[in-house]
């Protein structure tokens, strides 16, 4: 099939007006926030799932493989087309289908952005729990593909925890319906099985999840730090003592010099380590919780330690935060994020190895992450034209990854594999293993025009 002839195809499936093709239109859709590139053939704008149906009877008749793509924030490079491809994207399948408060669901199509859902939960006094700092651009379907987290995961969990049912489309056509309202349902988890799996097996057209009710009473601190490796280790005391904050949330001195310029609401400068944390639940109890998480922090060298006075003051922690990541771009027009896990207590010797690994290549790091379920996001800023600097960037990471792993960690917390950690799967799984997870793949997608070439190494074929 000729690329006239398909995308001709395309525009009797979804309109002339929802499928572009020209090169200049193109351009947008080649990358997500990664310096990873593909080039599509076209690009099409989904707004029912039956269209999502003919698709990929198109696709299995023509060979051309297919990636669906949410916002195009995702961090791994999953959304990436692969060259020639056709990128769906979901940003017209938008609309919150159904909110039923009393049994605590909503179903949503993939093209949702996360905040919107909240906002219009929030009148009702409930919540979509899972807050990827993403969250007022990245959509449901894409935190799905990567069962993103967010700064509250340590207290409520990642998306896997909080959706219910899906409904996909298979790369056989087929539409299937998994999951649903009622809990605990026999048979395999699939649900599991598809949050996370990188848009892999296949097309994620509607989306059931969990609600959860407002917090009744929150409590926002900060502490700082003179060295980082004193703040890391409030934060495994903090766990340690049975004590579970909504979230606990460190930047370095990097990070923290950086959002200041940025965002200027009167950050310390002089330190290495600036620790947010904020506890959520019933007031009872909370400023006794709060009492013991300052000692804790006093007790491993804290140099000051605030408990925010207003709801106003808080949000401007939680802006500082959320904004940190985007402020880097001022120091360097690229950025690396590792996004390694291992377990708190391992946090105060996995940053000291980071930081050694990342001086030693000559980079250099700004660090903000989920320090409370030890999910580092070492930050490494660079400049892509640099093809000497990209190279160091890319040795340094999976040095990193590899310290991750024998601290008993992982390659990734929430930002997923996609292009950019395919090979360093096998430094996590063995050849077992991994042939094991490709077996899934195939049974599902068994011509690999679903997302292909993402996640496996490529010492594993046929994926």
């Amino acid at each position: 099939m000729t690329r006239s002839e398909l995308i001709h195809e395309l525009e009797t499936i979804f309109g002339v007006a929802n499928v572009l093709h020209r090169p200049a239109d193109l351009l947008a859709y080649e990358y997500d926030a990664t310096i990873f590139r593909g080039q599509p053939a076209v690009v099409v704008f989904p707004t029912a799932t039956e269209q999502l149906v003919r698709l990929v009877e198109l696709s299995r008749r023509s060979g051309v493989p297919y990636v669906a793509r949410g916002a195009g924030t995702g961090l791994a490079g999953g959304s990436v087309p692969p060259d020639g491809g056709i990128v769906v994207a979901f940003s017209k399948m938008n609309r919150i289908l159904d909110i039923d408060a009393p049994n605590r669901r909503a179903v949503v199509e993939p093209g949702v952005v996360n905040l919107h859902l909240k906002n219009a939960l929030a009148p009702l006094g409930l919540t979509y729990a899972p807050d990827p700092a993403s969250q007022k651009v990245s959509t449901l379907g894409g935190n799905v593909a990567n069962n993103a987290g967010g700064p509250f995961c340590l207290k409520y969990g990642v998306t896997t925890n909080h959706v219910v049912g899906l409904e996909v489309v298979l790369p056989s056509g087929k539409i299937v319906t998994l999951g649903g309202k009622a809990p605990d349902a026999p048979g395999y988890d699939l649900v599991g099985l598809f949050v996370g799996a990188e848009g892999t097996l296949g097309l994620v057209s509607q989306i059931m999840v969990r609600l959860s009710p407002l917090p009744e009473a929150h409590k926002t601190m900060t502490a700082v730090f003179p060295r980082l490796r004193d703040g890391a280790q409030a934060v495994s005391d903090i766990i340690a003592r049975g004590i579970v904050p909504a979230a606990l949330e460190m930047l370095d001195r990097s990070a923290i010099r950086i959002t200041e310029d940025a965002i200027k609401i009167g950050l310390p400068l002089d330190v290495d380590a600036l620790l947010l944390i904020e506890l959520q639940g019933p007031p009872q109890g909370m400023d006794r919780q709060a009492q013991e998480i300052v000692d804790i922090c006093w007790a491993n060298g804290a140099s000051d330690v605030q408990v925010a006075r207003s709801e106003a003051e808080r949000e401007r922690l939680w802006v500082a935060r959320r904004n940190a990541f985007g402020a880097m771009a001022k120091l360097r027009p690229n950025c690396y994020i590792a996004d390694g896990t291992v377990p708190r207590t391992k946090l105060p010797d996995v940053l000291e190895a980071v930081y050694a690994i990342a001086d030693r290549y000559g980079l250099t790091l700004a660090s903000m992450f989920h320090a409370g379920d030890g999910n580092l996001h070492p930050n490494i800023l660079f400049d892509a034209r640099d093809a000497e600097e990209t190279e160091r960037v890319f040795k340094a990471s999976t040095e990193m990854q590899q310290v991750c792993i024998a601290a008993g960690g992982t390659i990734t917390g929430e930002h997923g594999v996609g292009i950019e950690k395919r090979e360093d799967m096998a430094l996590l799984f063995d050849a077992e293993t991994l042939e094991a997870m490709a077996r899934i793949k195939r049974a599902f997608d068994p011509d690999s025009l679903c997302n292909p070439r993402k996640m496996f190494p490529s010492v594993v074929r046929g994926v």
